[in-house]
């Protein structure tokens, strides 16, 4: 029998999902994406928030995780974060979002550079980055949808 060195670290992977694949949302527009998005937020007005919905092959939803908490504004994501993430989830795509709790729906350029390269980490693993949400108590903006990505 091997000897197991005590301070070696176990990594556990593990994805639980609740629901049957034909029970869950489908996204096929940005209005779907926000519609998901919109109410797991725990704040729009208060300070900056990163989420991703995690989608399998149909664009259907397997579960939205927390990648990151800001201030009042900005917030870090972490590109490995988000892809381990979509990893762990067996995810095709993944929808990107954050808030603007000041209520200005333009991407920054911090927002674009982020965006472009979680798409090229994107493309490596082959999980496709299908949009990039900015999210408002009142409105969202949609870089698919003005052509950004």
């Amino acid at each position: 029998m091997p000897m197991y060195n005590s301070t070696l670290a176990e990594i556990e992977i593990s994805y639980k999902p609740k629901y049957k694949a034909s029970e869950l949302q489908k996204v096929v527009t940005s209005a779907d994406a926000y519609c998901c998005l919109k109410d797991v937020f725990p704040s729009l007005d208060y300070r900056e928030y990163f989420y991703i919905l995690c989608l399998n092959r149909n664009n259907k939803v397997l579960g939205y995780c927390q990648i990151s908490a800001g201030g009042l504004t900005g917030t870090m994501a972490d590109v490995r974060m988000i892809m381990q993430t979509a990893l762990k989830s067996n995810s095709c795509s993944i929808i990107l979002s954050h808030c603007h709790p000041s209520g200005n729906l333009e991407p920054s350029e911090a927002d674009k550079d982020l965006t472009k390269k979680i798409q090229e980490a994107g493309k490596v693993l082959d999980i496709a980055v299908l949009d990039h949400l900015i999210i408002t108590s009142e409105s969202y903006y949609s870089f698919t949808d003005e052509g950004k990505m």
